[in-house]
């Protein structure tokens, strides 16, 4: 269905999710610090960033969540579960490489093999707001991944800023069941005009000219190449580019115990980091920026598309605009092209 919802009944629409719902959306949480959060008020609603500066997945696969707790009591052990999703929920206002990348995370928490219930839960309880993006940045390259700024796929409502209102779009039967929300009204044949206009000019700004497509089988034939003494050289193994990655889900599990009570907790984790392929004996089989750099782009363009069909990238541009030291994936992947192209051939630079 083709509605709108004019922005000055944003407010209340907003106080009716609230209401109903456990609401995520983008919130500023201090100058230049943007995440998806849990929403109390409206007000803490923004929705005219184009990226947040940490992605949607939080609010499915949180930076740090406690798994269950548990006690000792008498001479036996108590294990409590962790709190579990008791409402609906909604999120609003992702944009369309978030959507995608919950939508990759779904593939490895889901599978056939192993199935994360916590994961799961809230998946499962969720409704998802997409949001179109009208004014992509210079690090965006989604469509070269196979998405774009107005990739509908994984939303089950899709918004589009008009100016004066959102289009709203009813995608599937969650989306539907907001079709008689009292503040969405039918959109008009001006609106349809605008809205194929915001999506050609937003087409036309996004680098669609990165080599993705049969990249693994280009790096099949590096995996000893001189390519990666080079291009890990700038990196300075922060691990920023990981941890704000859309579809990045290594975690590390620790214990945090105080006498006789504790709980298990799970974290992000980096593969950037010299800590995570240490092994008890005390090998590393990652021991230099060299091997993790290379573990990192071909975890996402080797690995994950022979096991799931596709490359674990949405080009959100993340790690291209937070990096200190300014690594851009895009020239990695460009010049991982060339060196397959010219047979490995020449000197690294």
């Amino acid at each position: 269905m083709k509605l709108k919802l004019d922005k000055k009944d944003v407010e209340n629409f907003l106080k009716g999710l609230i209401e109903g719902y456990d609401l995520y959306a983008p919130a500023q949480l201090t100058e230049g610090v943007s995440v998806f959060k849990k929403i109390d008020r409206p007000e803490e609603v923004n929705l005219t960033q184009p990226v947040t500066q940490k992605p949607a997945k939080e609010a499915f696969f949180p930076q740090s969540e406690v798994m269950f707790r548990y006690e000792e009591a008498g001479n036996r052990g108590q294990v409590i579960s962790a709190e579990q999703t008791k409402r609906d929920r909604i999120l609003l206002g992702a944009r369309p490489c978030d959507i995608e990348a919950i939508s990759i995370i779904e593939k490895v928490f889901t599978g056939e093999d192993y199935t994360d219930v916590y994961f799961l839960e809230k998946r499962k309880k969720t409704t998802i707001i997409g949001l179109g993006c009208n004014h992509p940045l210079s690090t965006c390259f989604c469509s070269s991944t196979g998405g774009g700024p107005f990739h509908r796929a994984g939303s089950d409502l899709f918004f589009t800023d008009l100016g004066e209102a959102y289009f709203v779009e009813l995608l599937t039967e969650k989306g539907t069941a907001f079709r008689e929300n009292k503040f969405f009204k039918e959109a008009d044949p001006k609106d349809l005009a605008l809205l194929k206009e915001l999506e050609d000019k937003a087409f036309q700004k996004v680098d669609g000219s990165v080599p993705v497509e049969g990249i693994e089988k280009r790096l099949d034939l590096m995996i000893e190449s001189p390519f990666w003494d080079s291009i890990h050289e700038k990196c300075i193994g922060c691990g920023v580019c990981t941890f704000l990655c859309p579809t990045c889900h290594c975690f590390d599990m620790t214990d945090e115990a105080v006498n006789l009570k504790g709980q298990r907790v799970r974290n992000w984790d980096s593969c950037l980091f010299p800590i995570y392929s240490l092994e008890t004996s005390g090998h590393n089989p990652r021991p230099t920026g060299r091997e993790r750099t290379r573990q990192r782009l071909m975890h996402k363009f080797n690995y994950f598309p022979k096991n799931f069909g596709r490359v674990a990238c949405v080009g959100c541009g993340r790690c291209i605009l937070y990096c200190p030291v300014q690594f851009d994936i895009r020239e990695a992947l460009l010049y991982a092209s060339a060196r397959r192209a010219k047979g490995l051939k020449g000197k690294s630079r």
